[in-house]
C-alpha cells in the first residue's frame, strides 16, 4: 500500500517561549540533534526518505525549516499563521494524491530501547487496511481523562487514510475534532501500544526531560564545547563553553556558562538566556502547532 509521511513543524512553540523567539521549536536540539532530524531519520528507517515520499510544514521562522531541511522532503510553507495539523495536512492534499499517510509530531521525542530510530513506528504499517485510522499510545495515567483514546494519550505519530485525508481544506483546523474523534465514534480508530520513552519536548520541564534520556547517565558533550567547569547530567552542544557548574542542564551550541554561574535544571542559549525547568508532565494529543 502506498504510503507517504508528513513532519508537522509550523508550531510556533509557544509553551518553550523564550526559546523558541531564536529557533522553531523543530529544530531545538535534543540530545544534541535538531527534534526534526530525529522525525526525519526515524522515518528513513521505515524507508520514507526524499521529497516525493516525505514532507515538511512550516510556518512560524519557516525560512529557518526551510533551510534545514533542504532537499530531504518536500517543503509545504503556510503563509500567514500556521494551519494547525489537520489544515496542515489539507495544504498537502495534492502531493498527497491518494496515499495513505503517517503523520508525526516534529516535537515528539521517542527512544524505543531495542530498535531506534525507526522500526518502533512501523507497528503502525504492519496489516494495516488502508481505511482505518492508527494513533501510537501509551497507558494514561487515568484511562478516563479528556483527551485520552481507548485510555491511551497520544505520543506523536497516527496512521490516516486518504478517504479522510482527501476532504481536510487548507485551513485552520486539528485533527482531533476533523478526524481522530469522529473515526473513533464510527469504531474505525485504533491504538496502537508503544512501549518506548515519549516526551513530547513542549515544555521546558519535558524538553530537558527528553534531552536527559538522550544523554543517558551521564553527560553528553559535542567534541567541539569546551568544558573546563563542572558538569553533571547535562547535554552540551557545537562549540558552547561552560566554565562554571552545571547540572542537569542543555546548554544549546554556541551557548556559554560563565565561570562564576552555577545552573540547575535549566536551558542555555546564547551568553544571557536561561529558562528554567519544572516537572515533567505527561502528553496531550494534537499539540504540533501550540
Amino acid at each position: 500500500m502506498d504510503v507517504c509521511a508528513v513532519v508537522l513543524a509550523a508550531g510556533e512553540g509557544t509553551r518553550l517561549r523564550p526559546l523558541t523567539g531564536r529557533l522553531p521549536k523543530a529544530l531545538c536540539p535534543v540530545g544534541n540533534v535538531p527534534l526534526l532530524d530525529r522525525a526525519l531519520d526515524r522515518l528513513a528507517g521505515l524507508g520514507l526518505a526524499g521529497p516525493r515520499r516525505v514532507a515538511v510544514n512550516a510556518c512560524y521562522l519557516g525560512d529557518q525549516v526551510v533551510a534545514h531541511a533542504g532537499g530531504r522532503a518536500h517543503l509545504s510553507v503556510e503563509p500567514g499563521d500556521p494551519l494547525g495539523t489537520a489544515g496542515g495536512l489539507g495544504n498537502l492534499r495534492d502531493w498527497i494524491a491518494g496515499r495513505g499517510v503517517l503523520v508525526g509530531n516534529a516535537d515528539a521525542y521517542l527512544a524505543d530501547p531495542d530498535a531506534p530510530p525507526g522500526p518502533d513506528v512501523a507497528a503502525l504499517l504492519d496489516g494495516w487496511d488502508g481505511r482505518s485510522v492508527r494513533l501510537l499510545g501509551q497507558p494514561a495515567a487515568d484511562p478516563a481523562a479528556p483527551g485520552t483514546f481507548s485510555g491511551h494519550v497520544f505520543v506523536g505519530f497516527s496512521l490516516l487514510p486518504w478517504r479522510l485525508v482527501r476532504d481536510l481544506p487548507a485551513a485552520f483546523g486539528d485533527l482531533v475534532r476533523s478526524v481522530w474523534r469522529p473515526a473513533e465514534a464510527a469504531g474505525a480508530l485504533t491504538v496502537v501500544p508503544y512501549r518506548g520513552t515519549f516526551y513530547d519536548t513542549g515544555t521546558p520541564a519535558d524538553y530537558l526531560a527528553a534531552n536527559l534520556h538522550a544523554a543517558g547517565a551521564g553527560s553528553l558533550v559535542d567534541p567541539t564545547a569546551t568544558v573546563t567547569g563542572r558538569l553533571a547530567r547535562s547535554v552540551v552542544g557545537a562549540g558552547a563553553v561552560v566554565r562554571g557548574a552545571a547540572t542537569r542542564v542543555v546548554v544549546w551550541p554556541g551557548a556559554t556558562v560563565g565561570p562564576e554561574e552555577r545552573l540547575t535544571d535549566a536551558i542555555r542559549a546564547g551568553t544571557d538566556l536561561t529558562v528554567p525547568a519544572g516537572s515533567p508532565s505527561r502528553g496531550r494529543p494534537d499539540r504540533a502547532n501550540l
